[in-house]
Formats: C-alpha cells, structure tokens, sequence
C-alpha cells in the first residue's frame, strides 16, 4: 500500500547552520489519525512545513500520496498541494467578508472546480462538520467554535488525502476545544487521514497514533 506520506531522513538547516529537523523520517497510512507532539521549538513547524509540502527538506525526501516532492517545479508542487492537502491551522484564517459557505468555496477556485459547482461542494462539506444552517454568516457572527469547523470544512472540501491540522483547539475554550476534537475523530472514523501537531499531552492522548519531536528528532510518545 502507497503510504499518504513518506518523509525519509529529512533535515533542515538554515542559515548559520542551525538545524530544526535531524534525519526525520515519518510513514502515515491511509485513515491514520496520528498526534505529532513536541514543545516549543522541537522543530514541529518545520516539520508541518514539509509535511504540507511548503518547504522542501535541506536533504531526505518526501513523498505524498507516492510523489515525490522534492524535485517537483513549484507550480507543480502548487498543484499537488491544493488537490491532496487540506489545512486546519489554530487561528482559523477565515476571510472577514465572506461567508461561511463562501469561504469554504476559496479552497476550490485553483483546484479546477467550475465555479457552479463550488458552492455545492462548499455546502456538503459543512453538512458534514455540522455548520449547514450557517452557511450564511460570516465569521463574525460565528463562535469561535463554529469558525474552526467552516476552517475545517474548507480542508476538506478538496477531499485531500492528508489533513495538516496544526494546534487547531489553541484558540478555544475548553469546551469548543473538545468538541473540535470529538469532530475530528468522527472524520477520521469515516476515512479521513489526519496529523493533528500539537504541544498538549492530553489532546495526544486521544489520539490513536503517538510520536514525539524533540530537538528536532522523533520518536515515538
């Protein structure tokens, strides 16, 4: 089976020689639901990075879904992104003046959805994250519960093969912190592959899949 992502010894060193990520190498599954834990700067930016093929590795190689991005043109790599990667991120992102269903639709304008076809799929996707008779509101109008399932509805609207969520209950309270949570895990159930990075031990710990980044290594939990 072709892994939805394979990192292979990959390291990155910056200018000065400083090194965030030392040899990495990390294989997630089709349906895997895998926590990558680490503290402030264990190098878990770097590597949500190069897992969502923002940057390319100093060295090693990263394939997802079986191609291999580090030799990819950065149109390519555009491309590759937009169809198979969806990103949660912990400040949600959302565009101000859209709404919900509008800005769910952003993900499809460069994946070669036709433009009648966006807001149907917009739609389905925030059918499935609970948020359909919101649709309507923009984010002010929301919760901030209710803003980072339209954000995660606009990852999934592509139907990606990898979802990058990055600290995405950072910014809720504990109750909406859970819930995203509880969400998460029903997608994942249903076929979704996630990586969810996170600094918090207890939201690791429900998550089926444990690995630690320290100084740049990783290990596992």
């Amino acid at each position: 089976m072709t892994p939805v992502l394979e990192i292979k010894k990959a390291s990155m060193v910056y200018a000065g020689g400083v090194t965030a990520l030392n040899e990495v190498s990390l294989r997630i599954d089709d349906g895997e639901f895998v926590a990558i834990l680490g503290p402030s700067g264990s190098g878990k930016s770097t590597l949500l990075n190069i897992m969502g093929t923002l940057d390319r590795p100093t060295h090693g190689s990263v394939a997802i879904a079986g191609s291999e991005i580090t030799e990819m043109s950065d149109k390519a790599l555009s491309r590759l992104r937009g169809e198979r990667i969806g990103f949660v991120f912990q400040q949600f992102h959302l565009i101000d003046g859209l709404t919900a269903i509008e800005n769910v639709a952003t993900a499809l304008l460069y994946a070669g959805v036709r433009r009648r076809d966006r807001h149907a799929r917009a739609r389905e996707a925030l059918d499935r994250v609970g948020l359909a008779d919101r649709s309507g509101h923009v984010p002010m109008q929301m919760s901030g519960g209710e803003r980072q399932r339209v954000a995660i509805a606009r990852a999934l609207v592509n139907r990606p093969a990898l979802v990058l969520a990055d600290e995405p209950t950072g910014a809720l309270d504990a109750a909406n912190g859970a819930a995203v949570l509880d969400l998460l895990t029903e997608l994942n159930r249903a076929g979704t592959t996630i990586a969810l990075i996170t600094h918090d031990r207890d939201i690791a710990a429900r998550i089926p899949r444990q690995v630690h980044l320290r100084d740049g290594r990783l290990g596992a939990a």
